[in-house]
């Protein structure tokens, strides 16, 4: 007959539950894994799948602490926002492409043309929605959603779980990396924008030139045109931007949770 101690009992649960919580968080928070067209049943299937792989390579000791103690509980949570900083840091990469399309967006007239967007819970332009689309994309082809799970697996080692968790000075920093949103929002819109700007420039000498012109009949589609054409070509040159801008944001992360880095293919 097999005897379990309430003690060893305990320990079992915290080898499994502390783990799941950071893993369930990182996948609650991320882009792509964290859609919420992704069933809730999927993300906790996915989570305790990962946790079951992950948990047997954890190098550091578990701390002997009672998991339903205050103690405990206070690890629990600590984790849970571990995971979810890691996760932030990647969705602000996907927030400053669809501030890019925004941008676009409001410059080309098509400001009104919005839709509701279930991952942000809010309306969305049309363009910052096809630019997101491009860049999960472009996530998903360089296996950025691979590369999450491999970094949270790590980080358990550099990382560990236990009583100390990420320094205040990692959050302050992980506040100015929100800035990344409009730096790179303005790089990625910027051909755009300066081919909008020519545009306008050159209407306006037009309407000065020839007042009996309609410039409302002849301004708008031309600015849809020029907008949409120097879209099409600038596409191919936010695949560079995309790729340093996902890269910064491993980067980030890695040195968030004490890992000297991340390879992307």
């Amino acid at each position: 007959m097999i005897n379990i101690t309430s003690t060893e009992l305990e320990t079992v649960m915290a080898s499994f539950v502390w783990p799941l919580f950071r893993i369930l968080a990182l996948i609650a928070s991320a882009p792509i894994l964290g859609n919420p067209s992704v069933p809730a049943r999927v993300k906790a299937g996915l989570a305790v799948l990962v946790t079951l792989l992950v948990a047997p390579t954890i190098q550091q000791p578990m701390p002997q602490v009672d998991p339903f103690s205050g103690i405990g509980l206070m690890i629990l949570i600590q984790q849970i926002v571990i995971g979810i900083a890691i996760g932030m840091v990647m969705r602000i990469v996907f927030v400053a492409v669809e501030m890019a399309g925004e941008i676009i967006g409001l410059q080309m007239g098509l400001a009104f043309a919005v839709f509701f967007d279930p991952q942000s819970s809010g309306r969305v332009a049309l363009i910052g929605r096809f630019l997101g689309v491009i860049a999960s994309l472009a996530f998903l082809a360089i296996d950025g959603h691979l590369l999450m799970i491999a970094l949270i697996a790590q980080s358990f080692n550099t990382l560990p779980i236990g009583t100390s968790g990420i320094a205040i000075l990692s959050f302050s920093t992980l506040a100015e990396w929100g800035g990344e949103i409009f730096k790179s929002g303005l790089q990625l819109a910027l051909p755009v924008l300066a081919a909008l700007l020519i545009t306008n420039l050159a209407l306006g000498i037009l309407t000065r030139a020839a007042p009996q012109l309609n410039i409302f009949a002849v301004g708008f589609p031309l600015t849809l045109s020029i907008g949409f054409l120097m879209l099409a070509l600038s596409i191919n040159f936010h695949a560079p931007v995309l790729e340093t801008l996902i890269h910064d944001g491993f980067s980030f992360t890695s040195n968030l949770v004490n890992l000297p880095g991340i390879a992307l293919p």
